[in-house]
């Protein structure tokens, strides 16, 4: 009988923040696959637990991913862990979890720890619709086409980014989205000198060309203002007139084909009641 998968989320920064259940999985598998097996090792130790281990990262994938799925079909219970955060989220792991699916492998996935919603939810910006872009293309062309097809996003968009790559990508969201852009920088996001600052994303271009960046940066960014449509207003007043022909009150037909095509209520109001005195 098959094993199975689990997905297990690892603290981004506070050890604390490691569920009960998941330290129970972590305790309960035959084997973990870990991004990197010298991080994992201290969060096993901060747990009292020793397991076998072997790596599995975006180098190896390739090779590792059929080697884990193998010791699963063979048995074998796998909890598949990141350095930190949730598996499969901006991250190699989903690729063995379609290994995994795909050859009817059970996958579970324990809820945990993920910067993506720490960052939206303390950012003050819209969550109720919004975006994952994890980390831009490196590639400057492919970067730029990304950009281009989110200058319209109007939802809010969340972006991952190190420290190294922080201000090149700032200028090249200033240049995307314009400087005036609300932005809020979420730094070290549960650890010791965790941050969040809530500016544009100019201020924090500015900010950080003269100022280090440190730590690991989640950027949430508020999307573009949804625009108002143009007012056409021979078509609302004509909207209006059909809507009275077909029954309606008048004051309902003029917001109705005020919502549609735009304009004010009270004008359209005032133009049928005109025509219809007439």
């Amino acid at each position: 009988m098959a094993g199975k998968l689990y997905l297990v989320p690892t603290p981004i920064g506070n050890l604390g923040d490691i569920s009960r259940r998941a330290a129970e999985i972590l305790e309960a598998v035959d084997f973990i696959a870990a991004e990197d097996t010298r991080v994992t090792v201290k969060l096993l130790n901060h747990l009292g637990l020793k397991k076998p281990m072997t790596a599995y990262h975006r180098h190896n994938c390739g090779t590792a991913g059929p080697a884990v799925l193998e010791r699963i079909q063979a048995g074998e219970d796998c909890a598949l862990v990141t350095d930190a955060g949730t598996p499969a989220i901006s991250d190699p792991g989903e690729d063995l979890v379609a290994l995994c699916a795909g050859a009817g492998v059970a996958v579970e996935s324990i809820p945990g720890p993920c910067a993506l919603t720490v960052a939206l939810s303390v950012s003050g910006l819209p969550t109720a619709r919004f975006t994952f872009e994890g980390f831009l293309p490196l590639n400057k062309k492919n970067r730029w086409t990304r950009l281009d097809a989110l200058r319209n996003e109007e939802r809010t968009m969340v972006f991952y980014e190190a420290p190294h790559k922080l201000r090149a990508t700032l200028e090249d969201l200033a240049a995307a989205f314009g400087p005036a852009r609300p932005l809020a920088v979420c730094r070290e996001l549960t650890k010791l000198h965790e941050e969040v600052l809530r500016l544009t994303i100019g201020e924090a271009a500015a900010r950080y060309a003269a100022q280090e960046p440190r730590g690991e940066f989640v950027l949430v960014i508020a999307g573009l203002p949804a625009q108002a449509p143009a007012a056409d207003g021979e078509g609302a007043l004509a909207r209006a007139l059909e809507l009275r022909r077909e029954g309606l009150p008048l004051k309902l037909a003029a917001a109705r084909a005020a919502e549609e095509f735009g304009g004010k209520k009270r004008a359209i109001y005032d133009q049928v009641l005109e025509i219809e005195g007439k």
